[in-house]
């Protein structure tokens, strides 16, 4: 196989574990949403946003610990920030679509709020699938990751070097 389909093997398992990230974050978000909705007395697009804060929080985690989990993890305040910053650019996407349809269209049944919802999740998750895996959760650079895989082998190489190989007998 060529190097090409490695790439596109691991792009796919990138999306696959984005997707499921994503997809757990999603049913968190309509459903604080609709229990916030139906519990209290917000109006729909504030309702939206703190279902949208706790999908954030929500998807940091599973981003962080398991769709990015073998990248840079140096510099945590500023993968941080630049997440919460590329989070509220989704956030607002996402709510503004909400809002256009709430008060310029008028549609704020149940189901056209979660409709809405849904519309806006999906247009900033393009948004955030971007701009997450070019800024927030880079990959290390290739001199980093050679020297990593290289100290590896050379510890696999010293290990064995040290284990006593049994004798062979020669009949």
């Amino acid at each position: 196989m060529g190097h090409g389909s490695s790439g596109l093997r691991r792009i796919v398992r990138e999306v696959a574990k984005f997707g499921a990230v994503g997809g757990a974050g999603l049913l968190v978000n309509l459903v604080v949403f609709n229990m916030v909705r139906h519990l209290t007395d917000l109006p729909v697009v504030r309702a939206s946003v703190v279902a949208t804060v706790v999908s954030i929080v929500f998807n940091y985690i599973g981003f962080r610990y398991f769709t990015y989990r073998d990248r840079d993890k140096s510099g945590r305040t500023k993968e941080l920030t630049l997440f919460l910053l590329f989070s509220v650019v989704g956030l607002v996407i996402e709510n503004g679509i909400l809002y256009a349809a709430t008060y310029g269209f008028g549609w704020d049944s149940p189901l056209q709020s979660n409709i809405f919802k849904f519309v806006g999740i999906g247009i900033a998750t393009l948004f955030r699938f971007w701009s997450y895996r070019s800024w927030v959760f880079k990959t290390l650079p290739a001199r980093e990751a050679v020297a990593s895989a290289e100290s590896f082998l050379e510890e696999a190489e010293q290990g064995a070097a040290r284990k006593p190989r049994p004798r062979q007998r020669v009949l």
